[in-house]
């Protein structure tokens, strides 16, 4: 993602409406599920939980139903996914906007799921079990906002002892937790199916609309999204011009030190140079190059 995408994020707020309604919708579902299960004489797992028997049968829509069913009679791991989804999904939406979570966590989903299946078909002793939970679209959303916040400090319990955390370390413990269990399954959680969803939102957060701008038919994407940055960027008396750099069409130098520069800096005085990510990095290395024309 370039940083016209991530700076358009950082400054565009959007109400997390959609993230408020899917955690609605998947415990509805998780109400219907046990009640269909207990009193309905139709199979609902054989149907719409995700197995590579239902993909070969030709069930396609498990890679979406699924996502929608979760463990049952116990609530825990429907309550969990939400958990999961207002911690991190809202901060997503707010930056992305309701579309693009949307369409983000279902690909992170499908996608997970697709490694799942997999990986259950191709590695050995990989038992064929039906796959449920919206765990795969809330790990995407996870690797996102890690990913944007890598310093945040969340704080995680391990046997009632609260842990604090940064975000960076929590996504890399949690990916390196997903690939070991993709290799060595570990009970009966669909560990390649997060590994999938990680992979979707570090792949968005590199390459944003490249990923992306291809799927025409997913609403908010490709020409859609290069009219919004127009619009944004003429409501800040900005000119545009697409595949153009957004230090082209930057405020004047002392501007982009004191909004840009100056937060970098006292990142670098407060957690040292380790502290800076890709795109901190990114803005010092155009900031030096500004400064040069400048002085020239």
């Amino acid at each position: 993602m370039g940083l016209a995408d991530r700076n358009y994020m950082r400054d565009e707020y959007h109400a997390p409406r959609m993230t408020t309604a899917l955690i609605a919708v998947l415990i509805v579902a998780f109400v219907v599920q046990c009640v269909l299960l207990y009193y309905g004489d139709w199979d609902v797992m054989s149907q719409l939980a995700l197995s590579v028997a239902g993909l070969r049968q030709g069930k396609i829509w498990q890679l979406v139903t699924f996502q929608f069913l979760h463990s049952y009679p116990w609530p825990f791991h429907v309550l969990f996914n939400c958990l999961g989804l207002y911690f991190f999904g809202r901060p997503v939406e707010e930056m992305l906007g309701g579309r693009r979570f949307l369409s983000l966590y279902f690909l992170s989903g499908i996608a997970g799921g697709l490694l799942q299946v997999a990986t259950t078909a191709i590695l050995p002793r990989h038992p064929d079990i039906e796959v449920v939970g919206a765990s795969a679209g809330v790990c995407g959303m996870i690797a996102i906002f890690c990913t944007f916040h890598p310093m945040q400090e969340l704080t995680t319990w391990i046997y009632f002892l609260p842990i604090n955390i940064r975000a960076r370390t929590f996504l890399i413990f949690l990916a390196l937790f997903s690939i070991f269990g993709t290799i060595i399954p570990l009970g009966n959680i669909a560990h390649a199916a997060h590994l999938g969803g990680i992979l979707v939102g570090l792949a968005y957060v590199r390459w944003g609309e490249r990923l992306l701008g291809g799927l025409s038919g997913w609403p908010g994407f490709g020409r859609r999204r290069e009219q919004e940055l127009a619009q944004t960027a003429t409501r800040r008396g900005r000119p545009w011009r697409q595949n153009t750099t957004k230090l082209e069409r930057q405020a004047p130098a002392e501007d982009f030190m004191s909004k840009e520069v100056d937060p970098i800096l006292e990142k670098i005085s407060a957690h040292g140079i380790d502290a800076l990510t890709e795109r901190d990095r990114k803005i010092l290395e155009a900031a030096r190059k500004k400064m040069g024309r400048s002085g020239g």
